[in-house]
């Protein structure tokens, strides 16, 4: 039986001084021992509730009932002491400290660790399965592990209301289950947790309760049980959502197919060569892409040269020596867990791995090894984590879509006229291209980060995770954009932890672990549990791992 709510919010407005209205009287009930699911579009005021909870704004109208009294948290500091932790999607930790001294941050009397300190934070660490080293430097931690440890920043206070605001979208699968079990168990022991996500599936297997805001309004209350996927989904944009298709190979990938009799002949554009001599030749020759075109002597078809070639790209303790091609057009996935090499060896292409070594050959020419060099070559890289590297939070749109031609000559006309036609095109949410992207939401700032790189210059994309952490509309807008600029003849390396939007939108998927692709994919032939399978190490591998 389900008591006295814990926090209830009636009527709850938030307008900023620039006349937006962000929330338009929002109700919403929590209960201890309860989970609640919080969803919405991009733009749709979650980020804004969140702050009105966690004390970080204040409302413009409405009230807020904690434990049944009225309340109207005056900071962060007050809605903590009165047992809320929120942990928030862009992870505000302490690069420079450790990781125990950063989850004794909030703790009155400073960060310094002392035993009681210490051992409260190994205990949570366990909760969580210990997934980092309490005295690492929290700087040199992937942003997964960053998040594991924003997790056990908001549990060290033990709080009668957990906020998580996407708390699995930098998670690998294993990782995400360790975050399921901590949030059933602290329903279990008589927390609240209001769970922000924009996964369904996550959603409907965990939550008890689901509210759903669009344009500033809770438009659904209902029991989980109630629900399924499409409906939330309708309830979410608006209208009925169809689910992106899988690409048609005929569209995808071959300009002429190989003669028959040819099809065992090793050839330059579109393959995977392998990341070790010895493995070269050793995956099923279907999987390979040929890209032939008609000889101009008229005897018969010759290869056309890969777009990007890797030749034994590597770095020490990171990615073993790699080497492969990408045809034009073609968009290839690299599927992995956290740690496996994905976004290892998206930066060393990028040239922004000073170890890294090897060559990059874009269209035939080597690129050089450093950003600079790599932008001037046309490679674009669309990072895994935006908040700190994919925009300049307190510029505006205009200005952060201007960002790769810093340097060359571009009149304020020209940058504001070409922050609009990104705009329209990418469909972003935005009141004009003088807005800071700081005040975006999170599928929205990721179109801006996107955005800079449409130019006529670019010539290879690079993409961690584009989707990450965002709606299921702006997922589907950045996905078929991706297959459009594809189609449009621009080579495509795409990361990503949802196997299944690989599958629904490559041409080839390469299967990475422990820094070596181990495999090579056809997405026709494979579902998303036998990716999962190969990247977590329980599929035999193909050879390719030296």
């Amino acid at each position: 039986m389900v008591g006295a709510p814990l926090l209830q919010l009636a009527g709850v407005e938030k307008i900023w001084p620039n006349g937006t209205v962000a929330l338009r009287g929002v109700d919403l009930t929590l209960h201890a021992g309860r989970v609640h699911g919080l969803l919405g579009a991009n733009g749709a005021g979650k980020s804004t509730l969140i702050k009105v909870l966690a004390g970080a704004i204040p409302a413009s109208g409405g009230t807020v009932a904690w434990r049944g009294e009225l309340v109207r948290w005056a900071s962060p500091r007050a809605a903590r002491a009165a047992g809320v932790a929120t942990i928030y999607q862009h992870i505000p930790l302490v690069p420079t400290l450790s990781v125990v001294e950063n989850m004794l941050l909030e703790r009155a009397g400073g960060w310094r660790a002392d035993r009681a300190g210490c051992a409260r934070a190994a205990q949570v660490a366990s909760l969580l399965d210990n997934p980092f080293d309490l005295d690492a430097l929290v700087g040199d931690l992937p942003i997964g592990t960053r998040q594991m440890v924003a997790i056990a920043q908001g549990l060290m206070a033990d709080p009668a209301l957990l906020i998580m605001d996407e708390p699995t979208a930098s998670l690998a699968g294993h990782e995400r289950e360790r975050v399921y079990a901590v949030v059933r168990l602290l329903a279990a022991q008589g927390h609240a947790v209001l769970f922000v996500s924009h996964f369904l599936d996550e959603i409907l297997s965990l939550t008890d309760e689901v509210t759903v805001l669009r344009d500033g309004r809770a438009v659904l209350h209902a029991q989980t049980a109630d629900l399924d996927e499409a409906a939330i989904a309708a309830a979410i944009v608006g209208r009925s959502v169809t689910a992106l298709e899988r690409r048609p190979r005929a569209a995808r990938a071959f300009s002429n197919p190989p003669p028959e009799g040819e099809g065992d002949q090793p050839q330059a554009g579109g393959g995977v060569l392998s990341t070790s001599d010895e493995a070269r030749g050793a995956l099923p020759l279907h999987h390979r892409l040929w890209r032939r075109s008609p000889s101009p002597s008229g005897g018969g078809l010759i290869e056309n040269p890969p777009a990007l070639e890797l030749r034994d790209l590597g770095s020490p303790g990171k990615l073993a020596p790699t080497s492969l091609t990408v045809a034009a057009g073609e968009i290839v996935g690299i599927a992995g867990m956290l740690g496996s090499g994905r976004s290892e060896l998206l930066h060393a292409i990028f040239g922004a791995d000073p170890a890294a070594r090897g060559a990059v050959l874009l269209h035939g020419k080597p690129i050089g090894r450093t950003p600079e060099e790599a932008v001037a070559a046309g490679v674009a890289l669309v990072p895994e984590d935006r908040a700190t590297q994919g925009f300049v939070a307190g510029m505006s749109v205009a200005e952060n879509i201007a960002l790769p031609r810093t340097g060359l000559f571009q009149s304020p006309v020209q940058e504001h006229e070409a922050a609009l036609a990104a705009i329209e095109r990418l469909a972003i949410k935005v009141q004009g291209p003088d807005a800071p992207v700081g005040e975006l939401s999170g599928g929205n700032a990721q179109k801006v980060v996107i955005a800079k790189w449409l130019t006529p210059d670019t010539r290879l994309l690079l993409l961690d995770e584009p989707t990450a952490g965002i709606d299921i509309g702006a997922r589907t807008d950045i996905l078929r954009l991706i297959r459009g600029l594809a189609d449009e003849g621009l080579p495509v390396l795409l990361v990503s932890s949802e196997f299944e939007e690989l599958i629904g939108v490559c041409d080839r998927i390469l299967v990475m672990r422990d820094g070596l692709v181990i495999a090579e994919v056809d997405p026709e032939t494979t579902d998303e549990a036998a990716l999962i399978q190969r990247a977590s190490g329980n599929f035999p591998s193909t050879g390719m791992a030296a």
